[in-house]
């Protein structure tokens, strides 16, 4: 990344459910030198994932009940904005996506090319080379081209957990109304896509790990029919035919 005088206040947000053995890894290869406070919001973990958060000095946010991966991220997304943050990224701590990627992840940010920034793993065709079950690949793909003709948009995909946000974005967005569980991800773009923000993908290296979170079947399969529903809501609300609190202030 291109060295700035004044950086705006870049915030790393982690959410983190049972992310001890990879954490450490994740954290190091953050960049330090541009990243100005890192929050992990432990969704009531059952390994050692808030003493490894601890020891790095990381700001730590402790459930004391699992709210699910949406729920987390509305947290996330709270302390962020509460604690000055200009510029969101969204960073798994299971080591899937790259940190080292964030200056990249951010720039179009800053050079207001864009409001929110995805880090695609469709754009340089790793997805299956790095490992994403092709069961996955094969609904990113459905999901993605269903997606990009309701909303209008020529994205690789939705389905990335790399992402940034500029401050705007997450203060105008009514996420808190979103799901708790993994659909929150797809609520979130189509609100942005309602909103009119502009989205902008680059490219990120897919790694599948053995330590890795990951979605099981049954719940990739409920994930894909709530992300056809969200588009459908789209479309009900905005021909104003039924209204939806996920697109209302």
């Amino acid at each position: 990344m291109t060295r700035m005088s004044k950086l705006p206040h870049i915030t790393v947000v982690m959410p983190a459910y049972n992310a001890e053995k990879t954490l450490i890894q994740t954290y190091n290869d953050i960049p330090h030198d541009i990243v100005k406070d890192i929050i992990l919001v432990d969704d009531k973990s059952r390994d050692e994932t808030v003493k490894v958060a601890r020891d790095l000095g990381l700001a730590i946010f402790e459930h004391p009940q699992n709210r699910g991966y949406g729920g987390n991220q509305k947290t996330c997304y709270q302390m962020a904005l509460e604690r000055g943050a200009e510029i969101v990224v969204m960073l798994h701590p299971d080591y899937q996506y790259d940190p080292k990627l964030i200056g990249k992840m951010v720039r179009p940010i800053i050079d207001n090319e864009a409001d929110i920034v995805l880090g695609s793993r469709m754009l340089d065709g790793s997805a299956l080379p790095g490992g994403m079950p092709k069961y996955k690949y094969a609904a990113n793909k459905f999901l993605t081209f269903t997606e990009n003709v309701v909303l209008g948009l020529g994205l690789s995909e939705y389905h990335t957990g790399y992402r940034a946000y500029s401050r705007k974005v997450l203060a105008t967005l009514p996420f808190n109304n979103n799901s708790d569980n993994f659909v929150f991800d797809q609520e979130f773009l189509v609100q942005a896509t309602y909103f009119g923000f502009k989205i902008a993908e680059v490219p990120c290296p897919c790694k599948y790990m053995a330590d890795a979170s990951s979605i099981s079947f049954k719940n990739s399969s409920i994930y894909g029919i709530m992300t056809l529903q969200t588009l459908t809501k789209y479309i009900l609300h905005k021909w104003g035919i039924k209204k939806f609190n996920i697109f209302e202030k």
